[in-house]
């Protein structure tokens, strides 16, 4: 049996999926690759990793998602080219997307069947280990970032951590809510979890979001499921098997989410990142106050 005490070095990114919500944009281009100001969202999501310790990142693909891998890859001529014309500071953004000891290192899923199954795909580069799960959908802005307050709950309680948040009672149909009982301030330790359970038929009014910190045998529990609808393997359910046999805990993290695979999370994360903005920030603020005074 795996142990939960080793320390978490491999985050598991699925970027297989389609992104329909925002065609055109993701016809020719991963939605994963939408920019927040300057940045694809896929980065925010691997600093957030780096930031909490993470040396090798994993990325679970699909068809058309080259642009992911080039973008983590080194971009040789237009680094001799920002040299050659003394651009440092252009050089050292460029240099920064990938530091030095971190690796990346690609997976295809061949078939688009659930986040069970992309994350089943990384089993033999993830091995015994512990390891987390980044959706990029969901950018989370947390200070520390939420993924290193994840893996300080997972050393501490010896156990897998989903991180939640409490949504309206009236949207649970939309994500995997937790059952379980609250062992410190904001860590709940699980007895169920339904995947988009009816309002009426919802545990609680605590959801769960794209970041997880999961023991190496959730991949049995994964393997030993039927194929849920559409032929998807469900994650949830593999978890809501998983909790049988060791704890899993929900983390209600400290910080703001936005749900960038809808438009309106996606514009939201804009706005809040273009006012941050060192270059832009107070540009973009004038105008909208402009535009509201307007």
């Amino acid at each position: 049996m795996a142990t939960t005490t080793k320390a978490v070095t491999k985050a598991v990114f699925p970027v297989a999926g389609l992104g329909t919500r925002f065609l055109p944009a993701t016809k020719a281009s991963p939605k994963e690759m939408l920019n927040v100001v300057d940045k694809p969202l896929i980065q925010y999501a691997v600093e957030e990793a780096i930031a909490a310790g993470i040396t090798q990142m994993i990325f679970v693909t699909g068809r058309s998602k080259r642009a992911i891998e080039d973008h983590f890859d080194k971009a040789y001529e237009l680094e001799a080219e920002l040299e050659a014309k003394n651009k440092h500071a252009l050089l050292e953004i460029l240099r920064s997307v990938k530091p030095s000891h971190v690796d990346c290192v690609y997976v295809r899923q061949p078939e688009a069947l659930g986040l069970g199954h992309a994350v089943l795909c990384a089993e033999k580069l993830v091995r015994d280990e512990p390891f987390a799960i980044i959706l990029a959908d969901d950018l989370l802005d947390g200070q520390p970032p939420v993924l290193k307050q994840m893996l300080d709950v997972h050393e501490r309680e010896q156990g897998s951590v989903l991180a939640v948040e409490k949504i309206d009672p009236a949207r649970s149909s939309s994500y995997g809510i937790i059952s379980g009982a609250e062992v410190s301030k904001g860590i709940y330790r699980l007895d169920g979890i339904v995947e988009k359970p009816q309002p009426q038929d919802a545990p609680s009014d605590l959801a769960v979001v794209g970041r997880y910190v999961l023991s190496s045998n959730i991949f049995d529990h994964i393997r030993n499921l039927k194929p849920g609808a559409g032929g998807e393997i469900q994650l949830t359910d593999a978890i809501a098997s998983l909790l049988k046999e060791e704890p899993v805990f929900g983390y209600e993290y400290e910080g703001v989410r936005y749900d960038c695979g809808s438009k309106l999370g996606y514009l939201k994360a804009s706005v809040e990142f273009a006012l941050r903005h060192p270059e832009v920030g107070a540009g973009f603020a004038q105008y909208l106050k402009d535009r509201h005074l307007g």
